[in-house]
């Protein structure tokens, strides 16, 4: 983790005062650290709080929503975008008990970010924040131009990692390209795949020791990270995640859901206004 580099200027990310949904980015520098596991998981577990909650699956062109939910959508995001169906039309109901809007794979026109793509999300976002009360955005990884931009429409910005040296490399760079685009002064970690407790919050104070050292915004504020909590390596998760089924339904016992269980509530914590 040396000292980042310079990145160019961008505008700010939106209020949170914004009526409707809370709209939350669910990002990572890596991939393969869980993050759409966490995103479908965590959706059920705000469901299960009492909450409307939808995931949009904004890894445009390779979506793997669908895969870990067993849905096989006839309409996609990408139906939407062409003007070949409607956005309800879109709009699936998923186990769970949350909706799902789903994006095609393997096209590659979604591969770097056109004004036709930026007007189109953002579009839909505003057209479905009325009808929510949690907008969960499952982004690509890393940090192209598609990805945030899906990262600059979301009100708040969940970090997940993993104590893997990789994986800490990359969440930081990430945060640092959020915080010096978008000038954000806040994120949201959750760290996936400890295997032991109490790791997590040691990766996160980690992460925020990097951050203070060499991520500072222009008025020379510092970057907060604040830590949601930790999902265990559980047996159980891999079971789920290969019957293609939701680990908060098939085994909601089991040590990761009621971790999940927890960051749902920390999240509602976490973002009040």
């Amino acid at each position: 983790m040396n000292a980042p580099l310079s990145t160019p200027a961008a505008p700010p990310a939106p209020s949170t005062a914004t009526r409707g949904a809370r709209i939350h980015a669910v990002t990572s520098g890596k991939g393969g650290v869980g993050k759409t596991f966490v995103s479908a998981n965590l959706a059920a577990a705000l469901a299960k709080l009492g909450h409307r909650v939808l995931v949009i699956d904004a890894d445009l062109g390779l979506a793997n929503l669908d895969v870990v939910l067993n849905l096989q959508p006839k309409t996609t995001l990408h139906d939407v975008f062409t003007g070949k169906a409607s956005l309800d039309a879109a709009l699936l109901n998923a186990p769970g008990g949350f909706d799902v809007l789903l994006a095609g794979s393997g096209l590659v026109e979604y591969s770097r970010l056109t004004p036709e793509v930026r007007d189109q999300l953002m579009q839909v976002l505003q057209s479905v924040r009325p009808r929510y009360d949690h907008v969960l955005v499952d982004t690509g990884a890393g940090i192209s131009d598609v990805v945030l931009h899906a990262v600059s429409l979301a009100d708040h910005v969940l970090i997940v990692a993993t104590p893997e040296p990789t994986s800490l490399a990359d969440a930081y760079a990430t945060i640092k390209v959020l915080a010096m685009q978008q000038s954000r002064r806040q994120m949201l970690v959750a760290v996936n795949q400890v295997t032991r407790t109490g790791e997590g919050r040691t990766v996160a104070q980690q992460l925020q020791t990097v951050v203070d050292r060499f991520v500072k915004l222009a008025d020379n504020q510092s970057v907060k990270l604040r830590y949601l909590g930790e999902i265990p390596s559980d047996k159980t998760v891999r079971e789920a995640v290969q019957r293609r089924q939701l680990m908060m339904q098939m085994f909601p016992g089991c040590s990761a859901a009621q971790a999940m269980t927890q960051l749902a509530t920390k999240i509602e914590e976490a973002v009040q206004p």
